[in-house]
């Protein structure tokens, strides 16, 4: 019985991060996550098109065994021909997260807010501070040390 010996073919993804100032990233990856506004999306190549929001949280991007995390702050993802475009009001690197002024807009977001736009922006800005924690402790992990951000 005769075998059929497929060659091996490696496809990546290109990454695209883009916010109002400039492009901030654009590199070849194995894997893409992005924080969507109703949970995340894992993205690899050949993946069909879509455009979707984003949420506040992780972007992942991964290179084999390695992954680059970067916090990213809303706004829209289109997938297309292996091109995953992210159009973000702003995009942080996990390790150039400042811990200390998250757990500072953590802090001012916790205030009184007595009408339903008050307490959405409220929410917002609390789930944008924790996100941001959460990324800071975690790339703090891999780097080796012990994270004390997370779970606020």
């Amino acid at each position: 019985m005769a075998t059929t010996d497929f060659p091996a073919t490696h496809r990546t993804l290109r990454c695209v991060v883009v916010t109002p100032e400039r492009a901030v990233l654009d590199e070849a990856a194995d894997f893409v996550a992005v924080p969507m506004a109703d949970g995340e999306l894992g993205v690899e190549p050949g993946r069909l098109p879509l455009i979707g929001r984003l949420g506040y949280g992780e972007l992942r991007i991964g290179h084999g065994p390695a992954a680059q995390h970067w916090y990213v702050d809303g706004g829209f993802v289109q997938v297309r021909a292996d091109v995953v475009t992210l159009l973000t009001a702003r995009a942080v690197k996990a390790s150039a997260i400042k811990v200390e002024a998250a757990q500072a807009a953590l802090a001012a977001a916790h205030r009184i807010a007595t009408t339903p736009a008050a307490q959405d922006a409220m929410l917002r800005d609390q789930d944008r501070a924790r996100a941001q924690l959460r990324i800071a402790a975690r790339a703090h992990e891999e780097a080796g040390g012990v994270a004390s951000a997370a779970g606020h």
